[in-house]
């Protein structure tokens, strides 16, 4: 089998999938074109004119199947390139941008939400990583349809359902690996992107607040950096550097699993995950998570791991933090989740069978 693989904004999660796609799969050969992850605006509306009219000898290509991710221009692509209308094609949902939360300083920009929606209707079938984040993008899509002026078609949203599934990023083999317990101080990680949708304020609420419990505990701060960072890290850095033994990103993803073993508690304060890849691999290696009870968490994780979401949410983590402290020093810490069913072992035959049946349709 022939495969096209598009990544028109291959962000580190975009590239986490698509590396492991090709390598489960050795068998096919693969085609794969990437455009880098910056300048937003400009890449998710323009990635199909750069494509069509520098990349045409290899779009042109004999493909049995595509396989886009939802930041593909699709149907303008199709457009520029009438050979790729013929070929099934998969459009893989990260993320959905009806739900994306908007920084403080951007202007609600309804293009992106347009795009998504474009390309999910000029797929073959549609992909989602979370039913979160299959639920948020039918029913974001229903209002923005809603406030269109006119000559809006009947029963999009529905064709869209007709031809979606979820299928989550799995998790490679080697996160799953021994947990080891260290003496001492709760070891508490916070592992995403360093940007204002990850929360920061809120973790730097939640760390004032555990501070307040006059509690001892240990901080991992760590993650993808950017140029400019939201300023809560320097104050995070600032207020909390006796407690902080890790800190930016870990280069070495070696170096990044052993931490991962190493650390009790893994935490989240995100404004928005639609799968939560950064917590998921850090329960595979043993961490024990607290996660919102919003977003794509209640359906991957037990209640217990998950804390409730809304007003006072710092103060809400901080005590389950403080919980967990108690718990630690009375080596009664339990154990992480199972999360075996978001491995490549378990979810390649989804994969598989999704191939298979779009390319036999045809």
């Amino acid at each position: 089998m022939n495969i096209l693989l598009l990544s028109a904004y291959d962000a580190q999660s975009h590239q986490y999938w698509r590396k492991n796609l090709v390598q489960q799969f050795p068998a096919y050969q693969w085609t794969v074109l990437t455009l880098p992850a910056r300048y937003f605006s400009w890449r998710i509306r323009g990635n199909s004119l750069s494509w069509a009219f520098t990349e045409k000898e290899t779009l042109e290509g004999d493909y049995d199947l595509i396989i886009a991710t939802s930041m593909c221009d699709l149907s303008a692509l199709r457009g520029f390139v009438p050979h790729l209308a013929t070929i099934p094609t998969i459009v893989y949902v990260h993320e959905n941008q009806f739900a994306y939360p908007n920084s403080s300083d951007a202007r609600k920009n309804v293009e992106p939400e347009l795009l998504n929606l474009y390309t999910a209707l000029a797929a073959d079938h549609v992909v989602f990583n979370s039913h979160y984040n299959q639920d948020s993008f039918f029913s974001g899509a229903s209002l923005l349809l809603q406030k269109l002026p006119d000559h809006i078609p009947v029963g999009l949203i529905e064709i869209l359902k007709d031809k979606s599934s979820v299928i989550p990023v799995p998790l490679k083999d080697e996160h799953f690996c021994k947990h080891s317990t260290q003496a001492g101080h709760l070891n508490i990680l916070w592992n995403h992107r360093w940007e204002y949708d990850k929360g920061p304020d809120k973790l730097l609420a939640t760390l004032r607040a555990l501070k307040r419990l006059t509690v001892e505990f240990t901080l991992h701060i760590i993650g993808q950096q950017f140029r400019t960072s939201p300023p809560a890290f320097d104050t995070i850095h600032t207020e909390f550097l006796a407690q902080i033994d890790h800190w930016g990103y870990v280069e070495s993803e070696e170096d990044y699993r052993e931490l991962l073993t190493h650390c009790d508690i893994v935490i989240s304060t995100a404004e928005h995950d639609f799968q939560g890849l950064a917590i998921l691999e850090a329960v595979a290696a043993g961490c024990v998570p607290a996660a919102p009870n919003r977003l794509a968490y209640s359906e991957l994780l037990d209640a217990e791991h998950c804390y409730q979401s809304g007003d006072g949410e710092a103060e809400v983590l901080a005590k389950k933090l403080f919980e967990l402290v108690q718990l630690k020093r009375s080596n009664k810490l339990p154990f992480a989740p199972r999360v075996e069913h978001l491995s490549w072992k378990a979810l390649k035959p989804n994969y598989q069978k999704l191939f298979d049946n779009l390319v036999n349709s045809r």
